[in-house]
């Protein structure tokens, strides 16, 4: 249970709410390149930490994040011309460049330097792995962080991204609860009889089916929380999963590459919306577009990168699949796993209520990230830097940021066994060129 002033002090997320402005002490994504896919196309509306922004990209391919709000009368932007390396509102024909400068008051007398004297709110942006991210904190905006999924090349990457209709610390606290794998996702064996939770060769998903109460260990680390959820699989070995809490809204595991894994991004929108940004990487092998869309989504993404599966239409649950569907939501075994996902966080309502909850021993994690959240919250009040901010370019690597799914012996220690795998990669990102942002 979290009391009733704590639960909203972790979700609001406005300018000038606590959590909101521990926010903002990151680069945060905020849409997809391919929204704004050439220079001088039309403006797209984005609404981000409750805050209403128009971006646009300008005659030189370079990335806008304005107030929608034009500051003369305070129409929107988004109706705006995008032309000639700035953006003129159609109102009184003001025209700002990605930094918020005015270029342009021709109603002005001539001579004027009225346009010198304003500067519209702007932030700046990067843009990384086919995303646009987004500074939106006060002072210099610290290092962007070059975490390995987004530094390789493009065709070794896919990004996804669903809109959701609730706060963002749902989908955050779904993500790093390692038991609802073994209901949630799971499918049961045929109605004939010929097929086993044993029969599956999905990697880990045998052992998630046949062993639905796992022994879970958490350790805080400088960027947030390692989970390690261990689980029997006889002749003496153990399924081992670690996935990662990251400050301040992310989260790492195994996805449906072998080399690699998968990062959800839960991005407030406001305060009852969110989006996930979904990112799969791998190291080895190319991840074609066509592909992982039909693996992750099934077909199932609209172009407004909301699920056709939606709670008008009871997310297209089917009973009679739940013969072999833990859930009966998803045309087939293993089918859009985003889709219960989404099912589950919306069902909480649009900011849950947590004073009504009973935590169990399972949710460790999830106890865990809430004082970490809370804490971090506090110490930026007190004017301390947010944990896990990147100033130094030195300090802008996270080998430790280790995703695993593997069988190992039932008596290794598992918290060792990952601590020498940190070993490999340190020795590894040593011996490599830096990775540049």
């Amino acid at each position: 249970m979290l009391p009733k002033e704590l639960n909203e002090l972790i979700t609001r997320t406005d300018r000038g709410a606590p959590m909101g402005e521990f926010m903002r002490r990151y680069w945060l994504p905020a849409f997809l390149s391919e929204e704004i896919p050439e220079p001088d196309s039309p403006p797209i509306q984005v609404r981000l930490l409750g805050e209403e922004l128009v971006a646009f990209r300008d005659s030189q391919g370079r990335v806008g994040l304005l107030d929608e709000h034009c500051s003369h009368r305070g129409t929107s932007l988004f109706y705006g011309r995008n032309e000639e390396c700035g953006l003129r509102c159609i109102y009184h024909g003001w025209k700002y460049d990605v930094e918020g400068r005015v270029l342009d008051t021709p109603a002005e007398p001539a001579g004027s330097t009225f346009k010198d004297r304003v500067r519209h709110t702007a932030y700046p942006c990067r843009e990384v792995g086919e995303m646009i991210f987004a500074y939106m904190g006060t002072g210099e905006p610290p290092e962007f962080p070059a975490y390995e999924f987004l530094m390789v090349p493009g065709e070794y990457r896919h990004i996804g991204k669903i809109h959701h209709e609730c706060n963002y610390l749902q989908g955050n606290e779904g993500n790093i609860d390692p038991v609802h794998l073994s209901f949630l996702h799971a499918f049961v064996p045929p109605p004939d009889g010929n097929g086993s939770a044993d029969s599956y060769d999905i990697p880990g998903v045998s052992a998630m089916v046949s062993a639905r109460s796992p022994d879970i260990d958490i350790e805080a680390t400088d960027y947030g929380i390692r989970i390690y959820t261990l689980r029997e699989v006889g002749d003496d070995r153990q399924y081992l999963r670690v996935t990662n809490f990251v400050y301040p809204n992310l989260s790492a595991f195994t996805g449906p590459t072998d080399d690699g894994y998968t990062v959800n991004w839960h991005v407030p929108v406001d305060d009852t919306h969110h989006c996930k940004y979904m990112i799969t990487f791998s190291r080895s092998a190319t991840l074609p577009r066509e592909m992982m869309d039909k693996v992750l989504f099934s077909d199932e993404l609209e172009p407004d990168y909301r699920l056709n599966r939606n709670r008008d239409n009871r997310y297209r649950q089917n009973r009679e699949a739940m013969r072999w569907s833990f859930t009966g939501i998803g045309d087939a075994p293993g089918c859009c796993f985003p889709a219960q996902d989404v099912w589950v966080v919306e069902g909480e309502g649009p900011v849950q209520d947590r004073t009504q909850e009973h935590l169990s021993s399972t949710d460790k994690a999830i106890i865990l990230m809430r004082k970490l959240l809370l804490r971090a919250v506090q110490e930026v009040q007190e004017g301390k830097e947010a944990p896990h901010v990147v100033r130094a370019p030195s300090a802008n690597g996270f080998p430790q940021l280790v995703v695993l799914s593997e069988e190992i012996p039932s008596t290794a220690d598992h918290r060792a066994h990952v601590r020498a795998r940190i070993d490999e990669r340190r020795k590894q990102a040593s011996a490599q060129p830096a990775l540049k942002a």
